[in-house]
C-alpha cells in the first residue's frame, strides 16, 4: 500500500546504506519514483572505499547519476564515507567504531533536516551494523515526514542482479519496497537531539524519559492505597509470589488476592488498560520493581 509523504517545498532526499550491492540503490530509487516521489538528491553511506567490492558500487552507481541526471531527471548522487576520525573506516570491530558510524549518520541527517528535507531511509544495503545505527540515528533525528524502508527483492532475480549486473527491476521482478515503522522520539522529546551523542547516549536518554513517564504512573497508584495494600504491592515488586507475599505479610492469601484486585484495578485505570485485557501479580512486578527501588519506598 504505497504511503506518500506529505508534500514539502523541497525535494525529498533518499539515504541509502551501500555495501557491494549498488542495484540495491536504484532499486529503492526507482520504487520511490513510481509512487510519485520527488527525490532530488541520494546519499549513500558507505565503508572506506578501499574495499573492492564498495570502489565498484560507487562506479556502478556514479554511471547512473552521470551530470547530476538518473533517468532524464535531475538527481544527483552523494557519496558520503564513513570515517573515523580522519581515515576512511573499514570495518566496524568496537564500539569506537560504531561511534564513527554514529556521527556520519547524524551529521548526514541534521543537515539533510537543517535544509528542510523530507527523508526515505532504505537499510538494505551493506553491513547489518550501519543499518542498524542509522534506524537508531533516524528514531532521535526524524520526524513524521520521514520513511525508512526496507527491500524485498525475491531469490531468484536477486541472483541475477547481483554485483549490479541488473541496475533496474521490471514490474515484474518482483522487487517491492516495504516500509519500517518508525518512532521519531526527537519529535516528541526535542532535547533528546541535542544531548545525545553517540549511541549508548541517545539510549540511556530514551530509557530516562521512559522512567520518568512510567514512575509517574507508578506514582499515582501507590497514592491511592492504604497501607497494608502498599505492603502487598511491595512485595510483589520485589518478585514474591501470592503465597510468598502471603507468608511475609502473616495474612491469608485471600487477604493478599483481595489486595491484589484493588491495587490492579487502580493500575486499570492509571493506565487505562481495557477490561479484556487480562492482569496477574506479574504486572505489578515489572511494573513497580524499579519505581520501589528508585522510590527507596519505606
Amino acid at each position: 500500500m504505497k504511503t506518500p509523504t506529505p508534500a514539502m517545498s523541497e525535494p525529498s532526499a533518499l539515504i541509502a546504506t551501500l555495501g557491494g550491492q549498488p542495484q540495491v540503490v536504484t532499486f529503492a530509487l526507482d520504487a520511490l519514483l513510481a509512487r510519485g516521489e520527488r527525490i532530488g538528491e541520494v546519499y549513500v553511506l558507505h565503508l572506506a572505499a578501499s574495499n573492492e567490492r564498495i570502489r565498484h558500487s560507487l562506479q556502478v552507481l556514479g554511471r547512473e547519476f552521470a551530470n547530476d541526471q538518473y533517468q532524464g531527471r535531475s538527481c544527483s548522487l552523494h557519496k558520503v564515507p564513513i570515517v573515523r576520525g580522519a581515515a576512511p573506516l573499514r570495518e566496524i570491530r568496537s564500539e569506537q567504531d560504531a561511534d564513527a558510524v554514529w556521527q556520519t549518520v547524524r551529521h548526514t541527517l541534521v543537515g539533510l533536516k537543517e535544509a528542510g528535507r523530507a527523508l526515505h531511509i532504505c537499510v538494505a544495503g551493506g553491513r547489518r551494523m550501519v543499518a542498524l545505527l542509522t534506524i537508531s540515528a533516524a528514531t532521535l533525528l526524524c520526524d513524521h515526514h520521514d520513511r525508512i524502508w526496507h527491500l524485498f527483492t525475491p531469490d531468484e532475480f536477486q541472483a541475477t542482479a547481483r554485483d549490479g549486473a541488473v541496475m533496474h527491476a521490471a514490474a515484474t521482478d518482483g522487487v517491492t519496497l516495504v516500509q519500517v515503522p518508525l518512532a521519531p522520539w526527537g519529535a516528541y522529546f526535542p532535547a533528546l537531539r541535542a544531548l545525545a551523542q553517540t549511541p549508548s547516549q541517545v539510549a540511556a536518554q530514551q530509557f530516562g524519559w521512559l522512567r520518568a513517564a512510567d514512575d509517574q504512573l507508578c506514582r499515582q497508584v501507590y497514592e491511592q492505597l492504604t497501607q497494608r495494600q502498599r505492603e502487598t504491592l511491595q512485595a510483589f515488586a520485589g518478585g514474591l509470589r501470592p503465597q510468598e507475599v502471603a507468608e511475609q505479610l502473616v495474612v491469608s492469601l485471600a487477604t493478599v488476592h483481595s489486595h491484589k484486585t484493588a491495587i490492579l484495578a487502580a493500575c486499570r485505570q492509571v493506565w487505562e488498560i481495557d477490561e479484556t485485557v487480562s492482569l496477574d501479580y506479574h504486572f505489578l512486578r515489572d511494573r513497580f520493581a524499579g519505581f520501589v527501588v528508585r522510590s527507596q519506598l519505606g
